[in-house]
């Protein structure tokens, strides 16, 4: 696509702490940014938050939304007034007001909107919350069956997203295509970033330390590593954990009780969500990433770990398993005990050497599949333009 794109892209939050949403949309961004097109991003976050603070792109904050639907009586107006001047228009998620509000504003106009689900049409919300997943078929087919069905593409992030997605409803009709996301190539890691990560957590020194980046939420599958974790080791495979990520839910109690529970409290480490030089240390630090997800639409962090050369120890429910799998730059399991029991005895038995052909393959993974630019190319190839000019 060779004439610059005006863009806007639609998320009700870009707080990183929520989830990859928010890391998804200013990557993709960015991206198209550094092709030249001009993004505008609307959110609805308090013009004052703080993670709106360092964002290089033009936010649109309209303020936030009212009850878990986010409805927001200042969108449609904005919408209105100012969203007819772009070639198109991307709405990131589903089952809140802005899709049924985009609907309401583009369907049948010149200004062709598309979809990323985000991975809120997989049948595991439908399994694991049946009430809500009644309560969704209530508005599904006036709202946003709407949404998916008059979107110009509705772009899931992995074929294992798309095969899933028709299991959700049986009242589904809509322009499916595939477009990974991605992440900049990462930076070299500072030499003081592993010292300082160890200075601060002086325990992990010496131990074969396994990462798990993200929310403490049980969709994760945090217990089942507290309870797989080895208890005993020989002296070179102590196995420890680091469990990074922000406790939304007040979920840490309880997994730090199962911790007591089972003795092991010298070797498993919360340390809240890391930024900056820790983030960075704790790549340095980490033997493998490990992620035994019940349910994981892409996996920005599993991205972002082979972005770091480290090997991924994954859940064959997290969707990219399979690209995983296929470049040998990890291990996929099932997503319960056994299953995350056997990812950390194959990461322990694995010998050096193929320990570190693992690493090459995952920066390989990385870089042939996720890279920033390997997205964006996707993306435009499929994103459409306006049918008049702005």
């Amino acid at each position: 696509m060779s004439s610059a794109l005006k863009i806007l892209q639609m998320v009700q939050t870009l707080d990183p702490s929520v989830g990859g949403v928010a890391p998804a949309v200013l990557g993709l961004s960015r991206g198209l940014a550094r092709r030249g097109h001009k993004i505008d991003i609307l959110a609805l976050d308090e013009p004052s938050a703080p993670w709106l603070r360092n964002v290089d792109l033009t936010v649109h904050a309209l303020g936030a939304g009212l009850t878990s639907y986010r409805y927001s009586r200042k969108l449609m107006p904005w919408l209105r007034d100012c969203g007819g001047e772009y070639h198109c228009v991307i709405v990131n998620g589903l089952w809140q007001y802005m899709g049924f509000a985009t609907w309401r504003r583009y369907a049948q106009t010149s200004i062709p909107y598309c979809l990323f689900p985000h991975g809120m049409l997989d049948p595991w919300f439908k399994k694991t919350f049946p009430l809500k997943h009644l309560k969704k078929w209530l508005y599904w087919p006036w709202a946003d069956y709407r949404v998916l069905r008059d979107a110009t593409a509705v772009i899931f992030t992995s074929e294992e997203e798309r095969l899933q997605a028709r299991n959700s409803f049986w009242l589904y009709r809509c322009c499916e295509k595939v477009s990974p996301l991605g992440l900049k190539a990462p930076a070299p890691i500072w030499p003081q970033a592993r010292e300082a990560f160890l200075a601060r957590y002086p325990m992990l020194q010496n131990t074969r330390m396994l990462l798990f980046l993200g929310r403490l939420h049980p969709k994760k599958g945090c217990d089942l590593l507290v309870d797989a974790l080895p208890r005993d080791a020989d002296s070179e495979n102590v196995v420890s954990l680091v469990l990074a990520g922000p406790d939304q839910i007040g979920w840490q109690r309880h997994l730090q009780a199962r911790v007591a529970h089972r003795e092991i409290g010298s070797r498993i480490v919360f340390t809240g969500m890391l930024q900056g030089e820790m983030k960075q240390g704790a790549f340095a630090c980490a033997d493998a990433f490990i992620l035994p997800s019940h349910q994981e639409n892409f996996g920005m962090s599993v991205v972002e770990a082979l972005g770091a050369g480290l090997p991924v120890l994954i859940s064959e429910r997290v969707n990219i398993w399979r690209e995983i799998d296929a470049d040998r730059a990890g291990y996929v399991e099932s997503d319960d005990l056994a299953g995350t029991t056997r990812l950390i005895e194959r990461w322990v038995a694995t010998p050096p050497a193929e320990r570190e052909t693992m690493r090459t393959n995952a920066r390989k993974c990385f870089a042939h599949r996720f890279e920033i630019n390997r997205a964006v190319d996707s993306l435009l190839q499929i994103l459409p333009a306006r049918r008049t000019a702005p």
